[in-house]
């Protein structure tokens, strides 16, 4: 791990910042001035803990942290860790301070197979420079409007570094750093209970606003634009998604199309959001379940728990080996655990509650985001009786060349049916792509009939 220094440019932008007094701001002056100080520059806890089991951010790994093979996979920097620990049914009540609900249910579901294998914390997640000074000038400017529902005077990433409610920590996941764009191909798996299974593979593009040839401030209220095609098995290639995600989904609701390859046919897709189905998973997960969760929040009442330190999976190198093959991953009723890897963090605990006047299949969600990514490790999900019934875990993993905090996979647990759903494996795939260029225009309806050809 490398100490990475503020450059005097962050330094001066700050400064600028500071006395123009902005009487707009998210936060005041004097706590902005704590980023990149007693705060990492993305609103982080820079110590450690107490007990130094969670060290110092120092930085987060370099770009050059380890080499990078033919096929654009990292190396693991961490490689040489042993487990400090493992815990299982059998042990948990020795840690259940540290552990989500969800967590513990899965090992009493799971009391011979799941176990969570606990190494030494490395606080890995880094961004680049340019970034570190938007979330500085975001904490001076960005505001919540629409009763947290939208945003504004905020640019690109991390727009509540230093969050005063519920939802402004939601918010900082939804618009995380994660490249001004990137393009994946990925494979989504949902297994049977007895863990047979057949994977869907995908081709995902998506773009930030800024990113865009022919971005103009001002002109659209679409903040980011996501496509989605289906590339195999053959009965579902060639069907496409197309989103586009507004700075307010309360009062702009997020555009979505699909195109039918089987009918060829585009296609509004409204039911692209909230608990719609998720694209080809076997009724395994909602709409706004992907990337641990996405789209508008307005049908929740977001409460700001405060922070604490859970075990949550991390720096997860291992489980994106290219050596794997999905076999190798996939078990019944849940991931290959002795491929995971956790460590102790601290994170944000939100709970989300349904507001009366909405529906959704989960009336309660609680959010458990990690202070320095801003990715939410887990989230627990609740059914209208007030039982536990899918928890969601997404295996950590910085992208270090191309500095960009991300995951190896997200998966999502039903305790009641047996199943689960896991997506973002890429192992016998390519590496993601980062920061391509594109003009607007290849991210509407017209341009997706040509993308669904077979």
């Amino acid at each position: 791990m490398t100490t990475l220094s503020p450059s005097l440019a962050r330094i001066g932008a700050l400064s600028l910042l500071l006395a123009s007094g902005n009487l707009f701001a998210a936060v005041s002056a004097d706590k902005a001035a704590e980023l990149g100080k007693s705060l990492t520059p993305v609103g982080a806890e820079r110590a450690g803990n107490a007990d130094g089991s969670i060290p110092e951010w120092t930085g987060g790994l370099a770009v050059d942290a380890g080499k990078i093979d033919a096929r654009g996979f990292q190396e693991n920097p961490y490689a040489a860790d042993k487990p400090l620990f493992t815990i299982t049914a059998q042990n948990m009540e020795q840690y259940k301070d540290k552990l989500t609900p969800g967590q513990q249910a899965m090992l009493k579901r799971y009391p011979s197979s799941y176990k969570m294998p606990v190494y030494p914390s490395r606080r890995s997640a880094a961004a680049p420079e340019e970034i570190y000074e938007i979330a500085t000038r975001n904490a001076l400017n960005a505001t919540t409007i629409d009763n947290g529902n939208g945003v504004e005077n905020f640019h690109t990433a991390y727009p509540f570094p230093i969050p005063q409610t519920g939802a402004e920590v939601v918010w900082n996941h939804l618009q995380r750093w994660r490249g001004y764009s990137v393009r994946r191909f990925l494979t989504q798996i949902a297994p049977q209970t007895n863990g047979s299974f057949s994977p869907v593979f995908m081709r995902d593009e998506f773009i930030l606003r800024e990113k865009t040839r022919d971005y103009e401030p001002g002109k659209s209220s679409v903040m980011s634009y996501f496509k989605q095609q289906v590339t195999a098995p053959s009965r579902l290639a060639g069907n496409v998604l197309l989103v586009h995600e507004t700075l307010n989904q309360a009062t702009e609701p997020r555009q979505a199309w699909v195109y039918n390859a089987g009918q060829r046919r585009v296609r509004r897709a409204p039911q692209v959001s909230y608990d719609g189905p998720g694209t080809a998973a076997d009724g395994q997960r909602t709409a706004d379940g992907l990337d641990m969760f996405n789209g508008a929040i307005d049908r929740y009442d977001w409460k700001l728990e405060g922070k604490k330190e859970i075990y949550i999976a991390y720096n997860n190198f291992q489980l994106d080996s290219p050596d794997l093959q999905y076999a190798d991953i996939i078990r019944a009723g849940h991931l290959n655990q002795d491929l995971t890897r956790y460590e102790l963090h601290r994170v944000w605990h939100v709970v989300a509650t349904l507001k009366p006047e909405f529906r959704h299949i989960y009336p309660r969600r609680e959010f458990f985001i990690d202070e320095d990514s801003w990715i939410a490790g887990n989230i627990d999900h609740y059914d209208a009786r007030g039982n536990l019934w899918r928890v969601g875990e997404a295996h950590l993993m910085p992208h270090y060349a191309a500095q960009v905090p991300y995951y190896a996979a997200e998966s999502l647990y039903d305790l009641v049916n047996g199943r689960y759903i896991v997506n973002g494996l890429r192992n016998q795939e390519q590496a993601y792509e980062y920061n391509f260029s594109a003009p607007s225009s290849e991210f509407t309806p017209a341009a997706l009939r040509q993308e669904g050809i077979r």
